[in-house]
């Protein structure tokens, strides 16, 4: 991609997603007219391009604060917002600041929660830095927090009033992360455009290369999906439901892990569990799952888990907040592109369906 390409989020407060290289000064020119301050919360692990970023809205006249926060889901936790409120409290920001979240999915969930609770919402600039963050957490408005009992339990709809894609972001991250990210990229292929899937089984080695043109079009894709469907359904009353493919089971083992897993290795171990429960219902036909398997095995994410860990997980899928009125709901697909929901299957059907992903 050698320019940027921008994807417009509508509903009730609509956004610009700018994707593309070298995009870091759009992310001042997204501040608004009446803004004085600044916090860029960020991963501390980012704080030589945090600094740069706050030298940068320094000299365009802003008050850039800093909040160094831990890497991952360990971040995201009450005390460490409520922390990012100190900060601001002590500085006295007024609901004319702004927040800007400058790192990956977990580091732009708390920011976007402690944007949308300070003084109840204050200008929110997302700038995603890992693929997972790009494709996926930075877009649509989700907030959160994790409790003990599970991930994203506390939260709110917020939508930012940008978010900038810098691909150029991505050339430090580790080989494992970025692959990581591509669970929800594949998700993207199965519940909305086969083109996704063709391009990562062409040639898998330039579908993964951050310099390469399809690499910057698998993104744009995952986005353009992800940016219709919240559009049409912003606070997941019907058809947003459809992107938690894989994600009751991929939640589930986030927690039994105590977060150490990434995100889009649980979420590809959770694309396969509900596959082989479609496959048990007569939804889909063994190619579908053997494509699913083949492609997630060729990028290298995991396909199986623990045998002896059933119990605990139905466990945290009951409590995950997708189920309603403690009936389980889960996105299964009746052919690629065609996804639906599957509500209170038996624990029978569950426990069969999971022995097929079994180590």
């Amino acid at each position: 991609m050698t320019v940027s390409k921008t994807i417009q989020v509508g509903g009730d407060a609509p956004y610009d997603v700018v994707v593309g290289r070298h995009l870091l000064a759009e992310v001042a020119s997204g501040l608004r007219d009446n803004v004085k301050q600044v916090l860029i919360v960020h991963p501390i692990s980012l704080s030589t391009s945090a600094d740069l970023l706050a030298e940068s809205l320094r000299e365009a006249g802003y008050v850039a604060l800093q909040a160094g926060v831990e890497d991952g889901e360990t971040a995201k936790r009450i005390e460490v917002a409520a922390w990012c409120w100190g900060i601001m409290g002590q500085a006295d920001f007024t609901r004319s600041d702004a927040v800007i979240g400058f790192g990956g999915g977990s580091t732009t969930d708390l920011a976007g929660f402690v944007a949308s609770t300070w003084l109840r919402g204050v200008q929110l600039i997302q700038v995603p830095t890992t693929l997972l963050g790009m494709v996926d957490a930075s877009i649509g408005g989700k907030t959160g927090v994790n409790t003990a009992e599970g991930k994203n339990l506390v939260g709110t709809f917020y939508a930012p009033s940008k978010v900038v894609c810098d691909l150029e972001t991505l050339n430090t991250l580790p080989r494992n992360e970025l692959l990581a990210g591509y669970g929800e990229i594949v998700k993207y292929g199965f519940i909305s455009d086969e083109r996704i899937l063709e391009l990562l089984e062409e040639d898998l080695e330039v579908a993964t290369d951050i310099a390469s043109d399809v690499f910057a079009e698998l993104i744009y894709r995952s986005i353009a999906i992800k940016a219709r469907v919240v559009t049409n359904d912003f606070k997941e009353s019907s058809e947003r439901e459809i992107l938690n493919y894989g994600h009751t089971l991929g939640h589930a083992i986030e927690l039994l892990e105590r977060y150490q897993w990434r995100h889009g290795a649980a979420i590809s171990v959770g694309m396969m569990f509900v596959a082989e429960l479609a496959r048990l219902h007569g939804f889909v036909t063994d190619e579908l799952v053997d494509r699913q398997k083949r492609i997630l095995d060729a990028i290298g994410l995991p396909t199986t888990y623990r045998s002896d860990k059933w119990d605990q997980l139905l466990a945290a899928m009951q409590r995950d907040k997708k189920s309603r009125a403690g009936t389980l709901r889960f996105v299964v697909l009746e052919g690629v592109g065609k996804p639906k929901i599957l509500t209170a299957p038996t624990n029978e059907m569950l426990f069969t369906a999971y022995q097929e992903i079994c180590e």
